[in-house]
């Protein structure tokens, strides 16, 4: 008999942690889609700082072999300006076409 009331409260007990385990569940899926964004965000500005260095260095190197200060480094900064936006549009064109797929997944594993 003694069994029968430690066996009915170590059921309540998993009960309880598999309760409390569900609500922790969604905050840790919040928290990681929080550092994906993170990421992406830094993945953006380093790409754009990368072009515009690579666009600097090569203006100014330009620069320096013609003798024609500062006019090739003013063009390849902008050039470099210009790569990067590019290199970001893509990077979040990327993004939303995998937010679109894994949205589309969702909707069918509904409905099937």
């Amino acid at each position: 008999m003694a069994d029968e009331p430690e066996s009915d409260r170590l059921k309540a007990l998993e009960e309880r942690l598999e309760r409390a385990r569900r609500r922790a569940e969604p905050e840790r899926a919040h928290m990681e889609e929080h550092y994906s964004q993170a990421q992406l965000a830094w993945r953006m500005v380093i790409e754009l700082v990368a072009g515009l260095g690579i666009g600097f260095g090569i203006g100014f190197g330009l620069d320096a072999v013609l003798g024609t200060r500062p006019w090739l480094m003013v063009i390849f900064t902008l050039l470099g300006f210009v790569a990067g936006v590019k290199t970001m549009i893509r990077s979040a064109q990327e993004v939303q076409r995998k937010q679109i797929e894994a949205a589309g997944k969702a909707a069918g594993d509904e409905k099937g």
